[in-house]
């Protein structure tokens, strides 16, 4: 094997070992994006929180949060 097909070898298996930690970092930001929207929707659902802003879910949040921690 020659030192050029060595390195092109290397050169590669080091754009496939990125190429699948895209594809790693690509599937958790969807799996956290799917999560978020679910809880989202049952906020909304359980709290009838459809017409509040952020702003107002944050303070709904707030107000129940020290309950939820303590059980």
């Amino acid at each position: 094997m020659t030192i050029k097909t060595m390195q092109q070898l290397l050169a590669e298996k080091h754009q496939l070992e990125l190429d699948i930690n895209r594809l790693k970092d690509n599937a958790k930001r969807r799996a956290r994006t799917r999560r978020l929207i679910q809880k989202g929707a049952l906020l909304e659902k359980y709290f009838n929180a459809y017409d509040l802003s952020v702003e107002e879910t944050e303070k709904l949040l707030a107000t129940y949060a020290n309950f939820v921690k303590r059980k």
